[in-house]
């Protein structure tokens, strides 16, 4: 059968046209397009019409030269944009940044990733700078890696940018949650998959979600007896939600970084 193969190849050589493909005819069609054909030997050995359509592959039936004259390209996309401010204020909401496509995928490419995040946050203050961050309840948290992003954010009014108030941990034993939290997938809300019935996590309260009088977190439950039942919810997902006692307060919070999260 090689040598047959050979023989054909050979033939082809010496027979003006024989290798017509995608490339000579000018062709190459995204999708399903039955009329993006040419006349030459096909990828599974068989000399007539052959095709330059993407679905080709699919088909089995395309021009022995599909893959030199269509190469497959991928999708390229920019930079993140910065993040938007919240959409409220006052209230837990989302935030947002943005990506644009560069090279749209072709022939097959690697599709384009998400082109938008939303994440969950909370402004201290109104737009006409009145604070309004004192009477969250319930506790509202979100990943510990934030914290690292609200430090390079301009603080609330009721903090000047030399406060370094060392801030403390909540260690807290989670008791209930709702299956909401299991079902979380998006990249920058994955973090919720972590929280688990019965494991004890840490909370930490840091400016500017401490308060500037009482140096306090709201919903932190620091007068609670450790019977009474608390409740908190996800930033980025209202839905995902729950209840927990409180065990301690500490100086610095010890947890491993999947049961680590922050009051906002």
């Amino acid at each position: 059968m090689r040598t047959l193969w050979m023989a054909l190849c050979a033939l082809a050589r010496l027979w003006p046209g024989a290798q017509a493909g995608c490339a000579e005819a000018g062709r190459c069609c995204p999708g399903r397009d039955p009329a993006c054909f040419a006349r030459g030997w096909r990828l599974d050995r068989v000399y007539g019409t052959c095709f330059c359509d993407q679905a080709c592959r699919l088909t089995g039936d395309c021009c022995f030269d599909y893959d030199r004259a269509c190469p497959a390209r991928p999708c390229f996309v920019g930079e993140w944009s910065p993040w938007s401010g919240c959409a409220g204020q006052c209230k837990p909401t989302t935030r947002v940044r943005r990506r644009s496509v560069q090279q749209e995928p072709q022939n097959g490419g690697a599709p384009c990733p998400p082109l938008e995040e939303r994440a969950g946050c909370l402004e201290y203050s109104t737009p006409q700078g009145q604070d309004c961050g004192n009477s969250y309840v319930p506790a509202f948290i979100t990943t510990s890696a934030f914290n690292k992003e609200r430090t390079r954010q301009a603080v609330s009014p009721r903090w000047s940018t030399h406060t370094e108030d060392a801030g403390y941990c909540m260690e807290f034993k989670t008791e209930s949650l709702t299956p909401h939290c299991a079902l979380e997938n998006r990249p920058l809300t994955r973090w919720m998959q972590y929280l688990r019935e019965g494991y004890t996590v840490c909370v930490d309260c840091q400016p500017p979600a401490m308060n500037s009088v009482s140096l306090r977190c709201s919903g932190d439950g620091l007068d609670s007896d450790g019977n009474q039942t608390l409740h908190w919810q996800a930033i980025g997902n209202p839905r995902c939600q729950g209840t927990w006692k409180k065990v301690r307060r500490v100086d610095q919070c010890s947890c491993p970084a999947v049961h680590s999260f922050i009051f906002i």
